[in-house]
């Protein structure tokens, strides 16, 4: 079968960076080797994340009319302090406070599962819903919220896809951006008069520099935990499962030896690479895996290739539980701009994973996954199952 993924792995023998000049886009240097991602990523002062820092048509571009200014918009200096803003929320040993509250969420992600009765869409039934919980726990959001949220980060990310966008207009993506900053502009004034113990109040009334943060700035920071936070970890999840279904060796071998968990993570974050790319534009003259870029080019860092680099992945179209390097995707990033969410969503699919796989006799599709039709974040967005719990489970 030629999929994305065997044209990719085919690129690679061709070299770790490619011209491309696509019809609608301005023409970009597509880097798809990891050890080549890396080396941009290391170099933030020549490559930045601004203006772009993901893939845009021209059309897109001009008619966007909100401004939005998250950490992936991005550079030096402001990164580093906007970044500590919210780095405390995310160290590991808060992290690993959540552990108990994301085994909750598991069991409850269970519980929906023998509910369900033996079929069910993974995606609405589990994979959507758990991460959404996680991340506006954090942020501190009423659970009756959960809906809005969950509607509008869709939204946000699925401008391209015809069952997710709004509308189908760049009109109505503004409409989408309008109604999230809408909501966290109430926020911010309810946590800046009635501040409380969580990141929403940390957000609203933090300071740069000994100064207030800018409205844009807030509000953009609520709206890159809120979305990236559910979206990317969803699709991780959900395209974890369909790995699963698809290669029932590996179910077999990860429910017969546990052990091989945080393996079996770190190859469904390579396999899926939820966020596929970011955009870099090159500020001096310089050289990428050989290759001479000009400044005022731009360069696509594509980890969704990367994390297929035979180069660091032997047999990369291999889905494989115990892979001993799948540690070193690129489905993070890399460098400064790391994802500040990568410990939580590790947490998460352990605890979820963990959960269901020993629980789950036999599982199989009951009809045709769907993936998004998205550039930056996607995945799969249908996944029909059939499914058998195991006999302890049915008494």
């Amino acid at each position: 079968m030629n999929t994305w993924r065997h044209r990719a792995v085919a690129l690679h023998d061709l070299g770790p960076i490619h011209r491309i000049e696509p019809q609608h886009f301005d023409p970009f240097w597509a880097v798809i080797g990891a050890e080549a991602i890396a080396d941009v990523e290391r170099r933030h002062d020549e490559f930045r994340n601004a203006p772009e820092p993901v893939l845009q048509s021209r059309k897109a571009i001009a008619a966007r009319q909100h401004a939005i200014r998250t950490l992936v918009h991005m550079d030096a200096p402001d990164h580093s302090k906007y970044r500590k803003l919210g780095a405390i929320w995310f160290r590991p040993a808060q992290m690993n406070r959540l552990v108990d509250r994301l085994d909750e969420l598991s069991e409850q992600a269970l519980d929906r599962l023998r509910a369900a009765g033996g079929a069910c869409d993974f995606v609405e039934r589990i994979a959507l819903p758990y991460p959404l919980q996680a991340v506006l726990e954090i942020l501190g959001l009423p659970e009756s919220d959960y809906g809005l949220m969950l509607r509008l980060t869709q939204e946000m990310f699925g401008q391209e896809d015809p069952d997710l966008r709004r509308g189908g207009s760049m009109t109505s993506f503004a409409e989408v951006v309008g109604e999230i900053m809408a909501y966290f502009t109430r926020l911010t004034a309810e946590r800046r008069a009635n501040p409380t113990d969580d990141l929403a109040s940390a957000i609203a009334n933090g300071t740069i520099d000994d100064r207030p943060i800018p409205d844009v700035d807030t509000l953009s920071y609520y709206l890159i935990i809120a979305t990236a936070g559910h979206d990317t970890t969803s699709y991780a999840m959900s395209g974890g499962m369909h790995a699963l279904i698809e290669h029932p060796d590996q179910f077999e071998r990860l429910r017969d030896d546990p052990t091989l968990l945080n393996q079996a993570v770190e190859e469904i974050l390579r396999w899926t690479s939820p966020a596929r790319h970011f955009m870099r534009t090159v500020q001096v003259d310089t050289e990428i895996a050989g290759q001479s870029v000009a400044a005022g080019d731009r360069v696509y860092l594509s980890y969704a290739a990367g994390n297929l680099d035979p180069a660091v992945f032997d047999e990369p179209l291999r889905f494989d539980v115990g892979r001993d390097t799948a540690d070193r995707h690129v489905a993070f990033g890399h460098g400064v701009h790391f994802c500040l969410g990568a410990q939580l969503a590790r947490l998460e699919l352990r605890s979820l994973f963990g959960r269901l796989v020993p629980e789950i006799e036999h599982i199989e599709l009951a009809g045709a996954a769907a993936t998004t039709q998205t550039t930056a974040v996607g995945g799969v967005k249908r996944l029909p199952v059939r499914y058998r719990l195991t006999e302890l489970e049915r008494v």
